[in-house]
């Protein structure tokens, strides 16, 4: 690029380039003088065609200025650049323009099932999976009853099948073909999500009549403030502060939860938040909890608002000047949901890590959210939290893409020997870093760090523990955040928040005793810069581990890459259990039907209860006798062909169908006739599905399509196809049918034609 600018400039033509902020254009005038060439800086306000002319118009300039593309004028002289044309920033476009794969996709993925995995099928209940097979040509999968008995289910419909998740190590009894324990299971789990979306309803109901403070828009200085961050923001931060900023600038209490994965940025996207609240006159609080996570906010909120008016402190010495309003950023633990704590006008709440909070401070956060706005912030939600975002009771945004240059951490699970720990912490030291060693037990933490000291005589090594005072632990963080420690031996207490770029090698002890977003949490804590990051999970014999343990131990050894927080969460919920949405219990009716189908029932029910209509279940059957599959030598894979099979049966609109229709052409080349035809199978049932056709099928006679009797059709349309003779004739009962004539797209378009004309 520079040598491209320098040739332009030398031939006499005029060159512009633009960052699309502050920051960008900077970037653009370090790389112009680090490569010697010259230019200036138009940083103000001042239109493009006054940059143009003067003396020295030869000289590239760099300005602020958004343009998707690059342009060239030849007749006029002139180049201009975008920030895209030097950088290849086409994973920074904005968020519109990238297709996302949706949330809800973690939680129902077939990717992982393996034969014996117990899955629920909608109409016949709990079975397991037993492989695929080919049935006339036809690939099924086949699952097996009580009994012994089998169901072939064909693969076009996965959109009936789901993996069977529930309470941690659950073993559900399998259901009998046929049999009507399944129907009364569903019919009482029916019953009771119907009780529990009301009370949710009730919750819902009171936030959106609340009376809260509508934000105004943004002001100068909150540009000013977001150009002054160092990093370019990703696409997925920039969503989250659109999200905020809108549910801020509406009249309703926000209560949105920003899921990421640690070091993605979601303190920059509270931060934000916090600058819009304080423009308005309005304090904010920050609730941590622990005083270590309390102290990293605090020196961070100093540091990103040190060139604006804002007065930050923690909660120490603070209460009397908190309520007279002197203080707009208050960083503090549970201490400040103390009845004591007055504040004067508080506006917005920021929450870190809410899981960890105990139940009475949840129903203090629960009274407040009814009154201002609150922003919750998580790497890895609890289920409870997660079910409620994914049932679209708790507004969310998730925040996936990582940081630039980020690396994906090193994760391996080994059995403890002294010279794995030995070569893991000279490695680090060697390369000018630092170790974190977590021992969750404080009775031996000091006779562990004497043995690290003697396998690395030369390190620095602290110990941090809870039982610590709070002066001393705060010492001994400030002093290895400061580099005067090489190793840190600690509890989980530097679970939260910590973020020392230096420190990029993990080791954990006794690993089999962690949650698994505990162990993720621990995790995060290093791999915080573009240095390669390491974290060894040191386990007993395996013998010793129990199932569930290996089960953790192999899914955060799996999910190594980046932004995999939110498939963490999901299989953590997976291992223990969805819970009562608005209690601490676990829900009996999840273990009876399965999560996923629990979470359908729940949605659907909400909806229901929402527009006051009772929706009939009405699933369109389709037989057009086509050839319909995903063939072998297309995709090898079987599980990555049963994981597209469930992505094509659960579509649910045709923009998702037209989206992953593309998507899998992009990935896989020109797409197969069977495979085709498998789409368009999807498109019928999808139009099918919202006008009441219960099956759609090819007889001797033509094609027929009968309806529900509740189908929403329009009759006058109905007597209007019959009487135009275009092959449409009417056959009771609620039967519609088509001459089956022509080419096979031909026919998929006459089908699609009639229930498009029908709507």
């Amino acid at each position: 690029m520079a040598a491209a600018v320098g040739q332009s400039h030398q031939a006499g033509r005029d060159v512009i380039l633009l960052g699309s902020t502050l920051g960008m254009a900077e970037r653009l005038r370090d790389i112009l003088h680090e490569y010697g060439v010259p230019f200036r800086c138009e940083f103000g306000e001042q239109p493009l065609k006054t940059l143009v002319g003067g003396d020295d118009r030869s000289i590239p300039i760099v300005g602020i200025g958004k343009i998707s593309s690059g342009l060239r004028l030849p007749d006029a002289g002139l180049e201009i650049y975008a920030e895209t044309d030097i950088f290849d920033e086409s994973e920074h476009l904005p968020q519109q323009h990238r297709r996302r794969q949706k949330i809800t996709a973690f939680v129902s993925d077939l990717q992982d099932l393996k034969t014996g995995d117990y899955v629920v099928h909608v109409d016949h209940g709990i079975g397991t999976y037993n492989g695929l097979t080919l049935v006339h040509d036809k690939e099924c999968m086949v699952l097996l009853y009580q009994g012994g008995d089998r169901l072939y289910v064909p693969l076009e419909r996965l959109d009936l099948i789901q993996k069977y998740s529930s309470t941690e190590g659950a073993r559900p009894a399998l259901d009998k073909l046929g049999g009507t324990t399944w129907i009364a299971r569903k019919t009482r789990a029916k019953r009771a999500i119907r009780d529990m979306a009301q009370e949710l309803l009730k919750l819902y109901a009171e936030r959106k009549v609340a009376h809260g403070f509508a934000f105004s828009a943004d002001t100068e200085w909150q540009k000013e403030f977001e150009e002054g961050f160092q990093y370019d923001e990703t696409p997925d931060q920039l969503t989250a502060i659109s999200d905020i900023k809108r549910d801020m600038e509406s009249p309703l209490p926000m209560d949105r939860l920003v899921c990421g994965d640690v070091g993605y940025g979601k303190t920059e996207v509270a931060m934000r938040a916090a600058f819009k609240a304080i423009g308005d006159g309005k304090q904010v609080a920050v609730l941590t909890p622990t005083t270590v996570l309390c102290y990293q906010h605090y020196e961070t909120f100093k540091e990103r608002f040190a060139a604006f008016p804002v007065t930050i402190a923690e909660q120490r010495k603070i209460i009397g000047d908190l309520e007279t309003g002197k203080i707009d950023i208050v960083i503090g633990t549970h201490r400040l949901l103390s009845k004591d704590i007055k504040v004067h006008d508080l506006g917005l709440m920021i929450v870190d890590e809410e899981q960890r909070f105990g139940v009475a401070h949840k129903e203090r956060l629960k009274h407040i959210k009814k009154q201002v706005d609150v922003v919750t912030m998580t790497a890895t939600p609890i289920p409870r939290t997660l079910n409620m975002a994914l049932s679209g009771l708790r507004d969310m945004s998730v925040i996936e893409t990582p940081p630039r240059d980020r690396l994906a951490i090193q994760t391996v699970v080994v059995k403890f020997k002294p010279v794995v720990i030995e070569n893991a912490i000279n490695f680090e030291l060697e390369r000018g870093g630092q170790v974190y060693i977590v021992h969750n037990r404080v009775e031996s933490i000091y006779s562990l760090t004497n043995f690290i000291q003697k396998l690395a005589p030369k390190a620095r090594v602290g110990v941090a523990h809870g039982q610590m005072g709070e002066k001393e632990l705060e010492q001994v963080m400030t002093k290895f955040m400061h580099h005067e420690f090489d190793v840190l031996v600690a509890t989980t207490i530097i679970e939260n928040g910590l973020d020392i770029p230096l420190a990029n090698t993990l080791i954990v002890n006794r690993a089999d005793r962690y949650g698994l977003s505990q162990l993720y949490q621990l995790r995060g804590r290093v791999g915080r810069s573009n240095r390669r990051a390491y974290a060894y999970l040191l386990i007993p014999s395996d013998e010793t581990l129990t199932q569930i343990a290996r089960r953790r131990l192999a899914a955060i050894h799996e999910f190594s890459e980046l932004g995999a927080g939110f498939r963490i969460a999901a299989l953590d919920l997976e291992l223990r259990g969805a819970g009562n949405l608005l209690g601490g219990q676990q829900h009996g009716h999840i273990e009876a039907i399965g999560f996923d189908l629990y979470c359908q029932m729940l949605e659907r029910t909400i909806e229901e209860l929402k527009t006051g209509e009772v929706l009939p279940e009405v699933e369109t059957a389709i037989n057009l006798r086509v050839d319909l599959k995903i063939p072998a030598d297309f995709i090898d894979e079987e599980l990555h062909r049963l994981r597209i099979y469930k992505q094509i049966a659960s579509t649910r609109t045709e923009t998702e169908l037209d989206g992953l229709y593309r998507d899998l052409e992009d990935r896989f080349g020109e797409l197969p006739l069977p495979v085709r035809n498998l789409l368009e199978y999807a498109r019928l049932r999808i139009l099918g599905r919202a006008r009441g056709v219960t099956s759609i099928e090819r007889t001797a006679q033509g094609i027929d399509i009968k309806f529900h009797e509740t189908a929403r059709v329009d009759p006058e349309r109905i007597v209007e196809l019959v009487a135009a003779g275009n092959g449409v004739t009417f056959a009771p009962p609620a039967t519609l049918r088509l001459q089956a004539s022509g080419t096979r797209m031909e026919l998929f378009g006459s089908i699609e034609n009639v229930l498009r004309e029908i709507a």
